[in-house]
């Protein structure tokens, strides 16, 4: 088939869209991670729609097609994944409706999937004592691993949050740290006396770092810490404390006021 009518044949695809659509959010100041997370959960529903269903016209799409999409995505993944491919699709179509490419929303009378509520086990008193007690040390790795920890448990910030942070978003003076959350959205979190010394230690300690020049707070060997870096460094000292593996989402928020664990 000659090229243009190649083209014409492929015009209206969702597959040669997608690429339009992420340069739309691109163009809206999107973050990466979030146009990463539509672009990447649009093609797994147009491979689902060509595959499984033989439908590839946006125009074809209706609301069983993207019913059928999301009963899939329950089957085979927790309710939480479906509930963002849902979201994330519900952006798409409203930008297709937006550009012309389709004439109705199919999703606009749609409603989410249900994600039960299940109550996430929140770390002990015991084990947060463990856990900073294995970062009792002299290194460099020990300071910064007990200035993270600190963070996390008197702040309750994500783990995005605190990967994300520059140097200048400490301010030791006011005892807040300058957090970038979702949406791109800034907001100044307190932090107590126990995580400012560790703080203050830790920059200390960075002055010297090979890396110091680095835009990135946390430090490691290469440069600034990952999401990656900081759960696998968590995971390290959960070994090290002999307590079970714990997650960012069991990390106890200042809500929880635990005060044996500020007077470590």
């Amino acid at each position: 088939m000659p090229a243009k009518l190649a083209e014409a044949a492929e015009f209206g695809t969702l597959e040669t869209l997608i690429s339009s659509w992420e340069r739309s959010l691109r163009a809206g100041n999107k973050s990466p991670k979030t146009i990463r997370a539509y672009g990447d959960s649009a093609r797994q529903f147009e491979v689902f729609a060509r595959e499984k269903l033989g439908v590839t016209a946006v125009n074809k799409m209706t609301r069983e097609t993207d019913e059928t999409f999301i009963a899939d995505q329950l089957a085979r993944w927790k309710p939480t994944t479906a509930s963002v491919r849902y979201r994330c699709l519900q952006q798409l179509f409203k930008w297709l409706l937006e550009e012309g490419e389709i004439t109705a929303d199919p999703m606009a009378r749609m409603k989410p999937p249900i994600v039960p509520e299940v109550p996430v086990p929140v770390v002990s008193d015991d084990d947060l004592k463990k856990l900073l007690r294995a970062c009792n040390g002299k290194t460099f790795e020990d300071n910064r691993d007990v200035a993270i920890l600190r963070v996390f448990i008197d702040t309750g910030i994500r783990l995005a949050e605190c990967s994300g942070q520059r140097r200048e978003d400490v301010d030791l003076q006011e005892e807040v740290l300058h957090v970038t959350g979702k949406g791109r959205r800034p907001r100044a979190v307190p932090f107590g006396a126990k995580t400012g010394v560790a703080l203050d230690r830790y920059l200390r300690l960075r002055l010297r770092h090979s890396q110091a020049d680095g835009p990135a707070l946390w430090l490691g060997p290469k440069g600034g810490l990952t999401d990656s870096g900081i759960a696998q460094m968590l995971e390290r000292r959960c070994l090290q404390a002999d307590i079970a593996k714990v997650t960012l989402a069991c990390m106890p928020g200042p809500q929880d006021q635990l005060d044996a664990i500020w007077l470590l």
